[in-house]
């Protein structure tokens, strides 16, 4: 059987590891050993919080669209309770962006829905 050599994989694999930890700091970004348990742990926390960035957007949107409907005498809860009620399809996301940047759409919807 004829000899394989591997040097050129062994080396565009290392190569593209240390290439994924560029920035990181002391030994996680030079050696191997490190630097393979540093993507790893890396990759399993990008994909966890990619999950909590909507949840937590979610709930910056509703303390925002609360803070309006106080304004105009009315709770969060029952804000939506009302906007369902009256079939009005707006996500939390546009509801807040309305109450943030266009408070008069936003007071003309609250005045819709009392």
């Amino acid at each position: 059987m004829p000899r394989v050599k591997r040097g050129k994989i062994h080396l565009k694999r290392r190569k593209r590891l240390l290439k994924q930890t560029k920035g990181y700091r002391w030994g996680r970004k030079k050696l191997l050993k490190l630097a393979k348990v540093a993507v790893l742990k890396a990759g399993v926390y990008a994909y966890r919080d990619r999950r909590v960035k909507k949840r937590s957007f979610r709930r910056l949107w509703q303390i925002q669209i609360n803070a309006a409907c106080r304004e105009h005498g009315l709770s969060y809860s029952k804000f939506i309770n009302a906007l369902k009620k009256a079939q009005i399809k707006l996500d939390r996301k546009i509801l807040a962006d309305l109450a943030r940047n266009n408070n008069w759409v936003f007071s003309q919807i609250v005045e819709k829905v009392k």
